[in-house]
């Protein structure tokens, strides 16, 4: 064999040695690649279910302190309205004529002298005068005086002479007892 037989048979296996090197080299590449592929397809799947996760959270969140807060302005406004219908019925109540102050004195203080016997009494000062007469008029309050004026809607406050005990017999005291009784039922009348 001649020289040029012997450079081509080393070029020809130098060829695909190169063909050879360059198949495996393109099928570890793409081998490489297909891997990388998947794992970045993989971290990417998971990166999306992640930031997927967290905005549902995050609407969650939102939603949870809007309902919160939308709940928090609907009770605000409801206890507002029912204030307002307490102070009505307040100022209804004061308003009411002479006749139904004189009988309500009256009729408290037959309560007052079941719990006491005798005291002062103290009155608002629109209703001073009609105290004076319903003692003036009924021997059996004679036990009972008139006392300083007290600041209440209307009703009584009667305490001993001595001081030692005091009945508050105000138009406030049983409209709060009334109130507190009767306040969930109310909201639920006005409010469902």
């Amino acid at each position: 064999m001649g020289l040029e037989a012997v450079l081509e048979e080393i070029r020809e296996r130098g060829r695909k040695e190169v063909e050879r090197i360059r198949r495996e080299s393109q099928e570890e590449t793409t081998r490489v690649l297909s891997a990388a592929q998947e794992r970045a397809a993989k971290i990417k799947q998971a990166a999306n279910e992640e930031v997927e996760r967290q905005a549902a959270y995050v609407m969650n969140q939102e939603a949870s302190a809007a309902n919160l807060q939308v709940k928090r302005e609907l009770l605000n406004t409801q206890k507002e309205l029912l204030d307002q219908v307490y102070l009505r019925a307040k100022e209804l109540i004061a308003g009411l004529p002479e006749s139904f102050h004189r009988e309500a004195i009256t009729n408290l203080l037959k309560e007052a002298k079941t719990q006491i016997g005798e005291g002062v009494v103290h009155v608002n000062p629109r209703d001073r005068k009609v105290l004076e007469q319903v003692l003036a008029q009924n021997p059996e309050f004679k036990s009972f005086s008139v006392g300083s004026d007290a600041d209440i809607d209307g009703g009584v406050i009667v305490e001993r002479k001595d001081g030692s005990l005091q009945l508050d017999y105000s138009y406030h005291t049983f409209l709060d007892m009334v109130w507190e009784s009767g306040l969930k039922d109310a909201s639920d009348l006005l409010f469902g």
